[in-house]
């Protein structure tokens, strides 16, 4: 069998079970935002009052939730993590699990060569990303366009905020593939890809805390995505780059380490 149908078969189950939370989290989240309407209550000057940090973790800092679209950027700061959560897991996991189930016998007596293995792999884990995402956009897109207004388009920003989404979710990816492919301990590739994402994670809360550690910005890739300025003016280029050169990297670090490395049997 093909290995790249092979990884895409091995891996439904699992993307099924991702796809349903997708849509549960999406029709709960905004099933608060009727609720909280229909309140009457100012949401922006409720939230304005919050602690500055926890306006932070809570995503609603330069948001107006009154307005679905901006309640739906509030939301996504939790869809983002667990996207990324996905993505990380899904890099590390595809490219150690035969390692860690002792069955590389099946990938070592295969005549391809290990770039021809990584590739089919890789190719296997976009599909999942794409898959994810396009699930993660349909099922937005049919759920707050049930609270906006007549006339109003929410599918646009939405397909902006999902685009700056699949970057993310291509950068951790690509690093699960480095921690698996370049490292020697199979494992563990999971736990620590989830690590490095949790990290860049709390940098990120601790940029919009401080304010004056902007130029780290760069280093967190959920800065890449950040709803409000996505919503107000697209995503950045200088992001967009950043986030392609640090995948980039990874998939090098992934191809010549796997190459290099004695395969666990």
């Amino acid at each position: 069998m093909n290995l790249f149908r092979r990884e895409m078969k091995a891996s439904r189950k699992s993307l099924l079970i991702w796809i349903v939370g997708i849509i549960a989290m999406v029709a709960g989240g905004m099933g608060k935002y009727a609720g909280m309407a229909e309140s009457g209550d100012s949401m922006n000057e409720l939230m304005a009052d919050l602690p500055k940090t926890l306006q932070a973790v809570f995503g609603v800092a330069d948001l107006d939730i009154s307005t679905p679209i901006g309640y739906y950027g509030v939301l996504f700061l939790y869809l983002l993590l667990m996207a990324a959560v996905h993505a990380s897991m899904l890099g590390a996991n595809i490219l150690s699990k035969e390692e860690r189930d002792k069955t590389s016998e099946f990938l070592l007596a295969k005549p391809i060569s290990r770039d021809r293995l990584l590739t089919a792999k890789l190719l296997a884990g976009l599909v999942h990303l794409i898959v994810f995402n396009a699930a993660m956009w349909a099922s937005s897109v049919l759920v707050v366009g049930q609270y906006a207004a007549e006339g109003e388009s929410v599918a646009a920003p939405i397909a902006e905020l999902m685009l700056g989404m699949l970057l993310v979710q291509f950068v951790f990816l690509s690093a699960g593939f480095a921690v698996a492919g370049a490292g020697g301990r199979p494992k563990r590739a999971v736990a620590i890809s989830a690590g490095v994402m949790l990290l860049t994670f709390l940098l990120s809360v601790a940029v919009e805390v401080s304010g004056s550690i902007d130029f780290l910005r760069f280093l967190s890739p959920f800065q890449y995505a950040d709803a409000a300025e996505v919503i107000e003016s697209g995503l950045g280029l200088g992001f967009v780059l950043t986030g392609v050169a640090i995948a980039a990297l990874c998939l090098f670090a992934a191809f010549v380490g796997y190459r290099r490395r004695d395969i666990q049997v």
